[in-house]
């Protein structure tokens, strides 16, 4: 990357005059003030139309003009410095400058798109400011100094909250109370700053997912950018090892880019024969991207090898935007559920055991599973179900016309407002009416044909969305599972129970599997201390081991991110 002499100078220099300034140091503190005087100019320069530019919210210079989203704040950090240029002293670039121009150029390996932050332009910008170049004018130097300005403002929010305000989407995540008073954060935190990449890593999220994310996203950019080896022909019906498979060429050598074939595999040049070491590639890659590990090259898999590096990129850029957006309440999230991946999983540092397990998640044409963060408060050992509305309506009502005994084959029974047991089978018409009126509920008694299984986990939440077990476990064993109607069944629902009562040692293993299948039933426990509970959406994870695992976008939701980010900012808010 191109950085002009006196400017690489300086930004050396910066790097070397000493250590990282704290992230967080009030506005007007002594040591905020002594800071910022070492590096504020001796008198204001001029502005140019500085005021005004700041008043119209908008600078043509800038790759996106548009910049009313930050016009307060911009105001307010101009303000706090008498109204003076804040990267710009006697004519030159600062050495804080420098370094912030720097991050911005490098703001893909942050999976953020450096062009949001003007990369490209700033080199001539730079150039206007050497001893070598023509003195630039009042205004010229307003227009650089606030373009430098809105462009680390737009980077730090990026970075910290995201670019997209997840509720555009109707998560059910709250960034609003993460956000940087955006002026005091460059006044106090990078304007003083020997150290501005170390002042600004504080501000990204401080999970190891994040990073690991941010580590592989590296890797993968380089291997874009090589390019993708020849597509790999889909086969009309699976080739199963042993078989011969004309494209083995192709296939090996995408293995190989991909990692899942090491490179001291020994296979043959020329054979022809899809077998050894290939087919356990295949069954490495198939475990990596949430498909059957049997090792047949079929339709899905072919398909899933076939997809351009460009796209994994995308995933983990998407990956990291929603890093971004866990609420700082959920620090460490002991449960997180990830929908592509039908994955749930505790935090490893934590005086716990780790816990992973299979789930099923909502169905991604009707009922998709809601994207938020809540706290478990307590569980239900043979829980009753109350049927919700909209499966009353479309599913138990038409089903108990066509036949009156429905329900008391199905373990249902109705009751009224009050909780008392009305007569039902065989199902009245008068029945019929009161379950559409909504004068009558419909509730499954417990026991394992329950539609909850012989429990469930609550953290209430606006979307009536819990954990629990399931009377039919066969589920579990497929790739994809999205089945529900938008609650979460799990695996192992003994297990999540002994995890998530830990700290009640009166609750050991024998006595959550009698809670479970002798009863008594309806027996809520509450927990001492709530259990943050995180349901997100990533297509990409990285496991501890620094295994890169891709998944496919089952609720559309990467195309409808990826597809507002391609507008470019003013993001919605």
């Amino acid at each position: 990357m191109k950085i002009y002499k006196s400017a690489l100078a300086a930004f050396i220099v910066s790097l070397c005059c000493g250590v990282a300034t704290s992230h967080i140091v009030a506005a007007g503190s002594p040591a905020a003030t002594a800071s910022a005087a070492q590096v504020a100019p001796a008198a204001p320069q001029g502005p140019g139309d500085l005021n005004a530019l700041i008043a119209a919210g908008t600078l043509a210079d800038l790759r996106w003009p548009n910049f009313t989203d930050y016009r307060d704040s911009v105001k307010k950090f101009y303000a706090g410095g008498g109204n003076s240029l804040a990267w710009i002293q006697n004519g030159k670039a600062s050495p804080q400058a420098v370094s912030m121009i720097l991050l911005l150029q490098q703001a893909s390996a942050k999976g953020l798109n450096p062009e949001d932050y003007d990369a490209s332009r700033w080199d001539a910008r730079l150039a206007k400011l050497q001893p070598t170049s023509p003195k630039p004018s009042d205004i010229d130097l307003a227009h650089i100094d606030l373009a430098l300005t809105v462009s680390a403002m737009r980077y730090i929010s990026d970075l910290h909250i995201g670019r997209v305000n997840p509720q555009h989407f109707k998560f059910g995540l709250t960034v609003g109370p993460k956000k940087y008073d955006l002026a005091d954060e460059l006044r106090t935190q990078v304007l003083p700053a020997a150290d501005v990449p170390g002042a600004l890593a504080k501000i990204e999220p401080q999970y190891d997912g994040y990073r690991r994310a941010e580590d592989a996203l590296l890797p993968y950019s380089k291997m874009a950018s090589a390019g993708d080896t020849p597509l790999i022909p889909v086969p009309q019906k699976g080739v199963r090892p042993g078989s011969t498979y004309a494209a083995m060429p192709q296939l090996v050598a995408r293995l190989s880019q991909l990692g899942d074939l090491p490179s001291n595999a020994g296979v043959p040049a020329n054979s022809t024969t899809y077998g050894g070491a290939v087919v356990d590639a295949v069954k490495h890659f198939q475990h990596r991207h949430g498909l059957d590990t049997d090792g047949v090259l079929g339709k899905g898999t072919v398909s899933e090898l076939n997809v351009p590096l460009k796209t994994r990129v995308l995933q983990l850029q998407l990956t990291l935007e929603r890093y971004r957006w866990i609420p700082p309440d959920f620090p460490e999230p002991p449960i997180i559920v990830n929908i592509p991946e039908f994955q749930l999983r505790t935090m490893r540092r934590q005086p716990a055991s780790y816990l992973t397990m299979r789930v099923v998640v909502g169905k991604a044409m009707r009922t998709q599973t809601p994207v938020f963060a809540q706290n478990m408060k307590y569980l239900i050992f043979r829980p009753y179900w109350l049927v919700p509305t909209s499966i009353l309506r479309n599913e138990t009502i038409p089903k108990t016309r066509r036949n009156p005994d429905y329900l008391a084959a199905n373990g249902f029974e109705v009751v009224d407002g009050n909780g008392n047991i009305v007569p039902s089978s065989p199902a009245s018409d008068d029945v019929i009416d009161g379950l559409r009126s909504g004068s009558l509920r419909v509730r499954q008694k417990p026991g394992p044909k329950n539609a909850l299984g012989l429990v469930k986990f609550i953290f209430p939440n606006q979307y009536n969305v819990y954990l629990h077990s399931t009377p039919e476990p066969e589920l579990f064993s497929r790739s994809r599972r999205d089945f529900s109607h938008g609650c979460i069944r799990v695996e192992r629902p003994a297990d999540l129970a002994a995890w998530v009562l830990r700290d009640r040692p009166e609750w050991t293993m024998d006595k959550i599997q009698a809670a479970m299948n002798t009863g008594p039933d309806n027996v809520q426990v509450n927990l001492k201390n709530p259990i943050p509970v995180l349901i997100l959406y990533s297509t990409a994870v990285v496991d501890p081991n620094g295994e890169v695992r891709f998944f496919d976008d089952i609720y559309g939701y990467d195309k409808s991110l990826n597809r507002v980010l391609t507008n470019g900012p003013p993001y919605p808010d």
